[in-house]
């Protein structure tokens, strides 16, 4: 089962194993995903209001990034074999910046309903006034 990831900006596919798909893991605070990256691929920012994330990299490269409650950057570059934890509610991003190889992940959740908020679909996909997102963002209306 191949569906076209909510959040992604152009990953190639996503397989879910959560309660959605699985109503027997309601309770059991488990989930999981299996995403490939397309080249360039990047997996606009969103947190996981319910549930930490466990990224671990099974083939290519990724760089990720979280920010912490002060929002600082914590940013890698993950190679084959290399695992990154996304803080429950924690703002965070993953981008494949090759150019010509896919990047595959397994993603496992501390919770089997963990939530995905996508930030830029959140806050510009709302009816928060243009003025205050302009002034939030230090960016000009025709820019927003």
């Amino acid at each position: 089962m191949a569906i076209s990831c909510s959040s992604c900006n152009s990953c190639t596919s996503r397989k879910s194993v959560s309660v959605k798909d699985f109503p027997v893991l309601n309770g059991m605070g488990v989930s999981m995903e299996l995403l490939e990256f397309a080249p360039r691929a990047v997996n606009l920012p969103h947190t996981h209001p319910r549930g930490t994330e466990i990224f671990f990299v099974v083939d290519g490269s990724l760089t990720v990034g979280t920010t912490d409650s002060n929002g600082k950057l914590y940013k890698n570059v993950l190679q084959k074999g290399d695992v990154f934890v996304f803080p429950k509610g924690m703002p965070h991003y993953q981008a494949n910046f090759d150019k010509t190889n896919k990047a595959v992940v397994v993603s496992a959740f501390g919770s089997s309903n963990s939530g995905t908020v996508s930030l830029p679909k959140k806050l510009c996909g709302s009816n928060i006034p243009n003025e205050v997102l302009t002034k939030a963002f230090k960016i000009s209306a025709d820019t927003l």
